[in-house]
């Protein structure tokens, strides 16, 4: 079992979003049951009383738009305890990653990955929360997810 964590500042767009486009193109290869795969955030910003807020609605819309559903997805915050949990934890942009070292303590396993590293163009993915555009966010994403599977199956990954 893989177990693959996608981080980003609130987990209410970019996370939430690689989550469920990884596991879309995970089952479209028939993969599914070789990985867990989840989403978190690096505050708790959108987390109130200890229940999260649910995925953004235009991240949710643009998911939507591509057949990918997200219901039932709420905000949870990264811990200490994450890093042993998950053999990757994958950050959508270096302040994720500079976050995530400061929850997590450190990286010595080297488990801490930012998405589009995966891609054939490593950049940060920006935050729709910020641009408004959920449809390119939809493509970085997709590309990072898809450039990890390559890579994983590249590696030995069997079905």
């Amino acid at each position: 079992m893989i177990k693959v964590l996608f981080i980003c500042h609130g987990n209410i767009c970019r996370s939430p979003m690689a989550e469920f486009i990884f596991k879309h193109i995970v089952d479209q290869q028939g993969l599914s049951a070789r990985f867990t795969i989840a989403s978190a955030a690096t505050s708790a910003e959108e987390i109130w009383n200890g229940t999260g807020n649910p995925v953004y609605p235009p991240a949710k819309a643009e998911l939507a738009r591509h057949g990918i559903r997200c219901d039932g997805k709420r905000a949870v915050q990264l811990t200490r305890s994450d890093y042993q949990c998950y053999d990757l934890l994958i950050g959508m942009e270096q302040r994720n990653l500079t976050n995530m070292r400061r929850i997590l303590g450190g990286d010595p396993e080297q488990k801490l990955h930012l998405l589009l590293d995966y891609s054939k163009s490593p950049r940060d993915i920006a935050d729709p929360w910020y641009t408004g555009d959920f449809e390119r966010t939809y493509q970085d994403i997709m590309e990072g997810c898809q450039g990890l599977l390559d890579s994983m199956i590249y590696n030995g990954l069997q079905a």
